[in-house]
Parts: C-alpha cells; structure tokens; sequence
C-alpha cells in the first residue's frame, strides 16, 4: 500500500505551461519534521505505487494528486483539475530548502 501524504506547499518555476510549473512538493511528516520532493521523485512515487498524495482545501475536502501528460511531459495535479494544475498552484511556496539547495 502507497504511503500516503499531505502536500502543504509547492515550489513554482517561472514557466507557464502545465507541465513546467510545478517543480517540488512538500509538506510535513507525522512527527512535525518537514519534507520535500522533487517532481520527478513524486512522479516515480505515485507510479510506483509507492507514494500517494493529496490536498486539503480550506472545508477540509482532500482531493487526490495524479500524474497527468502534457505534450509528451509528465507533471502533477489534482483529480479535478483541468489541464493546469490549478489545486497545486494555489498552495504557498514551501518555507524550506529542497533537495537541490533552492531556497
């Protein structure tokens, strides 16, 4: 079974397009320690079956995020959203340092 987790932030490119806006998630563990992933470790994660992840709205409603393609281009967004990853986009920028040092 895929573990499963909150994605509380995002970290955003300065691209437009669905597939290039999004490049790391992140979110906090059950011991309060923070966490992040690239989009690439995401995508392998939900593939896998390994991973699973989702978001909250302000109700409290979770929707589930979903690998989707874009022009041959795989990228994350929620099960209701249209092409671009508007649940996502919507979440703050993630407070911390991910993997490749970005701030």
């Amino acid at each position: 079974m895929a573990a499963r987790h909150r994605i509380r932030c995002i970290r955003k490119a300065d691209r437009q397009g669905a597939h290039e806006r999004i490049l790391s998630i992140g979110g906090v563990n059950w011991d309060g320690r923070p966490w992040i992933l690239s989009l690439a470790a995401a995508i392998a994660g939900i593939e896998s079956g390994t991973l699973s992840f989702y978001v909250t709205d302000e109700c409290g409603y979770s929707t589930y995020v979903i690998v989707a393609l874009y022009d041959g281009h795989k990228y994350l967004k929620t099960e209701n959203d249209g092409l671009q990853p508007g649940n996502l986009l919507s979440l703050p920028e993630c407070p911390w340092r991910d993997p490749t040092g970005r701030r």
